[in-house]
């Protein structure tokens, strides 16, 4: 076995009793230290970082909610404009400028072949002269001079039926240049 530690003299004594040796030594320490002094540096960068990126998704929604709003005015304002050119009268005009005419009455062909009514060829009514349009405070019949049906005379083709040209209206040249009606909003 061994045998105990002899007390210290002299000048040892002196140095024993100015620093004890109960508690741990400054070199078990430092590595604790180094530890916490990176683990707190570790933090903050991490911090930093994850506030970057944070601020930086944060730009990204903002242009992204931006980008939204715009492309929801312009889908509106061409929902407007569909609207406005598929009203009856919107459409009847532009089929007019195309040169289309009403079309006459309807045949149907039945399962066994048979035809189910009588097909007429449709004909352009005759084109109405250009009057002046009443103020919508004005009464239809009061002012305005009653309108008799016109007569046109059409130019018929060897085969009986007007040529084409007589079926096409021609395109009022003031209505070319006014802007599309608009309806009330949605």
């Amino acid at each position: 076995m061994s045998k105990p530690a002899a007390p210290l003299k002299g000048r040892a004594a002196r140095l024993a009793r100015l620093m004890p040796s109960t508690g741990p030594s400054t070199a078990a320490r430092t590595p604790f230290v180094l530890l916490v002094v990176l683990l707190l540096g570790g933090g903050l960068i991490t911090l930093l970082l994850l506030n970057s990126a944070l601020n930086e998704g944060s730009f990204r929604l903002s242009e992204l909610k931006r980008d939204t709003t715009e492309l929801t005015d312009e889908q509106q304002a061409l929902q407007r404009d569909v609207d406005s050119r598929s009203q009856p009268d919107a459409l009847e005009k532009r089929a007019r400028e195309l040169g289309m005419v009403p079309g006459g009455s309807p045949a149907f062909l039945n399962p066994d072949g048979t035809v189910r009514g009588r097909p007429t060829e449709a004909t352009a009514p005759p084109s109405p002269s250009p009057s002046p349009t009443p103020s919508p405070t004005a009464s239809p019949d009061a002012d305005a001079p009653a309108a008799g049906p016109s007569a046109s005379v059409t130019s018929a083709g060897p085969s009986g039926s007007p040529s084409p040209s007589a079926s096409v209206p021609q395109p009022d040249p003031a209505a070319e240049n006014s802007p599309p009606p608009t309806s009330p909003g949605r």
